[in-house]
């Protein structure tokens, strides 16, 4: 569970919380009425967004403090319709000993229980400076990269929300009252892994929804009763064309990863999706970044309402929990430098990133020929095999993940020893996404990056971004002896 390591965060639900509505007729650019189906609501975009302001000021009038033993209540009850899964065990008290300052924060205990299951005390910065906020039902955008607890942050926040605001009646089938959009089908389905641990003693139904599985498998879970939806853009906009899915009672909306979704393409597609949802003045909205260009600020100002901003430098998740080396090395000689690493007692899992599919699979099927076990992660590989090759990975199975950028951001692994970048990437941010995979949640990796000619054009823009100058090294000279030959190799194919 390496999205979910050393959760803490200090922070409050309001009381006399209202529900968001879902009647949103109203004269805005791109929102529109949406599907019935949801569970009771208040109706009015205007009382809905009196109703958020008035819920905040509450909060911060409270100094931050829920009182114990009054829970917020809004006109929505807990149902158990057919198709829910079986209701959980009941969760045992915690030692608040054993919980660290989570037992401060009076949280509902069912969630309690679940984060000192997992044995979780501390919370990353991220986490400090989201979850007062989350917990509060403000709108929050946030610098973060991959690997600083994050996805902990806005789980606790949504299932806060839902344990402390009963239903009155039942959503329809296909109708979730959380969405949370994430550019990779492997981060969605980390992320649905996350949920489901922190959501183990609640009757919660969490559903993953991306491309490259059964489209009729997904249709069919949508037609059962469904509370979270975790999902990439463009299969979650099929379905709600398809009127499959209803988003019109989502009370909790999260974009995770907005700058990977504007750098792949899918803006237009999480566009389409938001004006499916209630309007931001009646539903909590969180969105993470892992940069903020003028293009996300703006996206950010037009989905969020009076947000919250918070901001962490990469240069403090680059730079102190992985110790990056720049080494020196011809085109022709970095498979060597490679093969070298492998034999080194430090080096006990690793992923090396590639920028074309074509480099990824021809360097893949070398590290075959010469014994080394691995696997290989693309977009061109099917899902079920890349579901397949992380379990793999992460079960030790492979030792080596070969990957593309678009593969790699879905990584969640814990203990990844190092990250070896074979070519540099042309986009500086997706260095740090690299290098991000290791020295997770505050743990030491290694980052080394092969800078050849060609690569060192992209330095500058690097080193721009992490804000410092690199030093560069010759690799050590029992890494630079040749790799031996493989079965079928001829001398001049070996470079």
């Amino acid at each position: 569970m390496s999205l979910l390591k050393n959760l803490f965060g200090s922070g409050s639900r309001p009381d006399n919380t209202n529900s968001r509505v879902e009647d949103r007729a109203d004269n805005r650019p791109d929102q529109h009425q949406g599907q019935s189906g949801g569970a009771s609501r208040t109706s009015g975009q205007k009382a809905g967004s009196q109703e958020k302001g008035k819920r905040q000021s509450q909060q911060k009038n409270k100094g931050g403090a829920r009182d114990k033993g009054q829970k917020s209540k809004d006109n929505r009850s807990r149902s158990n319709p057919k198709g829910r899964k079986q209701t959980p065990p009941k969760p045992k008290p915690p030692n608040p000993e054993t919980i660290g300052f989570f037992g401060e924060l009076d949280l509902p205990g069912e969630l309690t229980s679940a984060i000192a299951d997992l044995g979780f005390t501390d919370a990353t910065p991220v986490q400090h400076d989201v979850l007062p906020h989350s917990l509060a039902g403000e709108d929050v955008i946030a610098q973060a990269q991959t690997g600083t607890g994050k996805t902990a942050a806005f789980l606790i926040s949504i299932l806060t929300y839902h344990l402390e605001n009963p239903e009155e009646s039942a959503r329809s089938k296909g109708t979730p009252f959380a969405l949370v959009i994430a550019p990779t089908r492997e981060l969605v389905l980390q992320i649905t892994a996350d949920a489901e641990s922190l959501s183990e003693y609640i009757d919660i139904n969490v559903l993953s929804v991306v491309g490259g599985i059964d489209y009729d498998l997904q249709r069919q879970q949508l037609q059962k009763q469904v509370d979270i939806v975790v999902a990439t853009p463009g299969r979650l906009l099929d379905f709600c064309r398809s009127r499959t899915i209803d988003l019109g009672s989502v009370d909790s909306l999260v974009i995770d990863e907005a700058d990977r979704m504007l750098s792949m393409g899918f803006i237009p597609d999480v566009k389409a999706i938001i004006r499916r949802t209630p309007y931001k003045d009646v539903r909590q909205t969180q969105l993470f970044s892992a940069t903020f260009s003028e293009d996300i600020k703006r996206l950010a100002e037009s989905w969020t309402r009076e947000p919250v901003r918070i901001e962490i430098e990469p240069k403090q998740v680059a730079v102190e929990t992985v110790d990056q080396r720049f080494y020196l090395t011809a085109s022709d000689a970095k498979f060597d430098v490679l093969y070298n690493l492998f034999n080194e007692e430090s080096v006990s899992r690793v992923i090396v990133f590639v920028n074309r599919r074509d480099q990824t699979r021809r360097l893949f099927e070398r590290m075959r020929k010469h014994n080394i076990r691995c696997g290989m992660l693309t977009g061109e590989v099917p899902q079920r095999k890349r579901i397949k090759t992380l379990d793999d990975f992460k079960e030790g199975r492979i030792q080596v993940l070969v990957a593309t950028d678009v593969a790699g951001r879905g990584i969640h692994v814990d203990d990844i020893s190092h990250v070896v970048n074979y070519n540099l990437p042309e986009d500086p941010e997706d260095y740090v996404h690299r290098i991000g995979r290791t020295g997770r949640a505050g743990s030491a990796g290694t980052a080394i990056s092969l800078v050849c000619e060609d690569d060192s054009f992209m330095m500058p823009d690097i080193e721009a971004l992490l804000g410092t100058s690199v030093n560069y090294e010759q690799p050590a000279q029992h890494l630079l002896n040749p790799a031996p030959q493989a079965a079928g190799q001829t001398s001049r194919s070996r470079h």
